[in-house]
């Protein structure tokens, strides 16, 4: 039966590839939404590892969290550096990243720190940040670039170039009067490190020191060698990443900065606020599931149809086929195989064309959004979407198989006008 039921989809080649295509859309709809779910929360959780607070000014944890880690939006304000330097001396902190964020470079972020950011900044549940080419800055207009950064805009160790005013894709402020010399290039991470330029805070006060209120001073030019003889400690930050001593202090340490008395702060616990991130998505998340299996039941319909609209053009067939010998049950069996057969190769068509894309799509992903999808094995989850869209197509298969199965011969028979 299963010869049979092979060439029986071979002879309506046409309509059986329709349906088979129709359920390997489906089938990629769906097995894609779960991979990109699941690989945007990995790549999210495994952006940043050991740093116990983030501090910024006073907003939403889930707002601190996207720019301050994820380079998504901006901050409502700045914090005063006095302020923290008197939070980074506590007793209780190991050590602490201060970040600057504002500028960008053709799209990519541009991040002011220091030389504690790669000491200290890890991801993906421990990995420190490597030099793939040069050596970390050491002066003020030094810059090191993320792997896709440097990849995408084809820079190389000792290029310069022009940071711009602003975090859009597109700024025609340009501080092109104090140029930035590239002398390393990180690793791939994975994260939006890869997408970000880090130059040393004192670079981004440099090129802010004739500038106020996000424009230009008039008639006033200060240049780069002008510019490093003046004094360029940091007036303000945009956040910064806080390491304890000890873990257990987390919490008290989070309520003395939520109640710092000089300006107003917030600290955030980043698992805390990455699980609060989750609760605002999993409607959407939801949603999209029950979409792509709302279209798996479309495909599958299409092939129900595609078998219940043949049945009167078979019934002949299905007569002959009784006539030499078959029982009702094997005729039965022929279209319920014919309906498995379909699901099964619509399934496989699926998963390749799921790890095609998936493949093909990586890096524009990764450049684009910040998120690495990996190409991976199904998960047990994956795999029991995948069996429970192979039974619903047996199951459909029984229908058009039990009006078969109710055909008599002398019906099949008869000719109908």
């Amino acid at each position: 039966m299963f010869t049979l039921a092979l060439k029986s989809l071979y002879n309506r080649k046409f309509t059986s590839i329709l349906t088979v295509a129709s359920i390997a859309l489906s089938v990629t709809l769906l097995l894609g939404v779960e991979q990109i779910r699941t690989e945007a929360k990995n790549s999210f959780t495994n952006t940043i590892s050991g740093t116990d607070l983030i501090v910024g000014a006073r907003t939403g944890p889930v707002q601190l969290l996207l720019y301050s880690v994820f380079r998504i939006g901006n901050a409502t304000n700045n914090i005063s550096w006095q302020s923290y330097q008197d939070i980074a001396r506590n007793p209780n902190v190991k050590w602490t990243i201060p970040i600057s964020l504002g500028d960008s470079h053709q799209g990519y972020r541009v991040m002011g720190t220091n030389t504690d950011y790669f000491e200290y900044f890890r991801f993906a549940g421990g990995l420190q940040l490597q030099m793939s080419k040069g050596q970390i800055f050491s002066e003020v207009f030094h810059a090191v670039l993320g792997a896709d950064v440097a990849e995408t805009l084809n820079y190389a160790l000792g290029d310069e170039m022009i940071i711009a005013h602003g975090a859009g894709k597109v700024s025609l402020i340009k501080h092109d009067d104090k140029p930035f010399t590239v002398v390393g290039i990180l690793k791939p991470t994975g994260t939006p490190v890869d997408q970000t330029v880090h130059v040393q805070l004192e670079g981004i006060e440099a090129i802010h020191i004739d500038w106020q209120g996000g424009a230009r001073i008039p008639g006033m030019s200060i240049s780069a060698e002008k510019a490093l003889q003046m004094n360029l400690s940091p007036k303000t930050i945009t956040a910064f990443l806080v390491g304890l001593k000890s873990r257990i202090a987390a919490f008290s340490f989070q309520r003395q900065v939520n109640q710092y008395p000089h300006e107003a702060l917030l600290a955030i616990l980043p698992g805390v606020a990455l699980q609060e991130l989750w609760d605002l998505i999993s409607i959407a998340e939801k949603a999209l599931l029950v979409v792509s299996g709302l279209v798996v039941l479309v495909g599958l319909s299409g092939m129900l149809i595609a078998l219940m609209t043949s049945l009167n053009e078979r019934r002949r067939e299905m007569a002959i086929l009784r006539s030499v010998g078959a029982r009702p049950w094997q005729v039965f069996t022929l279209i319920v195989g014919e309906s498995t057969l379909l699901t099964l190769a619509g399934i496989t068509a699926g998963i390749g064309s799921l790890y095609g894309l998936l493949w093909v799509s990586q890096e524009f992903i990764l450049s684009q959004f910040g998120i690495f999808i990996a190409v991976r094995g199904l998960s047990s989850y994956e795999m029991l979407l995948i069996i429970i869209v192979c039974l619903a197509g047996i199951i459909i298969g029984i229908i058009p198989g039990y009006r078969i199965y109710r055909y008599s011969l002398a019906d099949g028979m008869t000719i109908r006008i």
